[in-house]
């Protein structure tokens, strides 16, 4: 018992190097800046410049756009230059859990839109006078939904080339999509029918959901679906990437 606790704690504290060397050498990237906190801010504004809905209805769909391109934004640019240099390869070389790995590059981007999802809802509270009626609806919002997506980062970071600009492109194929199908701008009940099959496949339509819900805004399902939805989704992420990352690096 004592040695798995030992394995157990020492695999997490390899998770944490890696996020921490991350934390130290990405997260001030332009590239990481502008596709984490300049786009989801653009988007947001030609949506909500010129509409009738009060600003402060919107600031939830800002927090859940913020967290889907700041989480997911890391992996694809480390992984590949990681790759370019050797480094990506030496880390697998090391006496680490593949694992533990795939954890310590999706909790960096966690981390990450953990802290800038802060900026909105700050913003929110401050110039809109929001209010958290529901504020562990919130958090779980937040914190789970930084994670499916930065599971899905590292998943599609997998990819092997050295290019960011590669797995940005493939990323966005699916980012974009989920914005217009998932409730955060169009109510799903007004997207087409096949819009809505893919928003209720879409983690970005329960975790807004759960987001609103912290606002106290009307909701589609009971927070505990919502919940259960982003842990499933999380663990298919993860295993998925898990299963990836040992094939392309046989």
């Amino acid at each position: 018992m004592s040695e798995f606790c030992t394995g157990v704690c020492t695999g997490f504290s390899a998770a944490w190097a890696i996020a921490r060397k991350d934390i130290l050498i990405y997260y001030a990237k332009p590239n990481i800046i502008v596709s984490g906190m300049l786009f989801p801010l653009f988007m947001f504004l030609a949506f909500a410049v010129g509409r009738p809905a009060d600003p402060a209805t919107m600031v939830p769909g800002l927090i859940a756009i913020t967290i889907l391109f700041s989480s997911s934004s890391i992996e694809p640019v480390s992984i590949p230059l990681e790759r370019r240099t050797k480094t990506f390869e030496r880390l697998l070389s090391a006496p680490i859990s593949l694992h533990m790995v795939v954890l310590g590059e999706s909790m960096s981007g966690f981390l990450y839109a953990c802290c800038i999802a802060l900026v909105p809802l700050a913003a929110g509270m401050v110039l809109f006078q929001t209010s958290l009626p529901d504020l562990p609806a919130l958090a779980a919002g937040i914190l789970l939904l930084s994670f499916c997506f930065a599971t899905m980062g590292t998943l599609f970071a997998a990819y092997p080339t050295e290019s960011p600009g590669d797995i940005m492109s493939m990323l966005n194929l699916v980012r974009l999509p989920l914005i217009f199908v998932s409730g955060v701008f169009v109510p799903i009940g007004q997207v087409p029918f096949p819009g809505q099959v893919i928003a209720y496949l879409s983690p970005l339509t329960y975790g807004n959901d759960l987001v609103q819900a912290g606002f106290g805004k009307a909701t589609l399902f009971h927070p505990a679906i919502d919940i259960a939805a982003l842990c499933i989704a999380i663990g298919i992420f993860q295993s998925l990437a898990n299963r990836l990352y040992h094939t392309f690096n046989e």
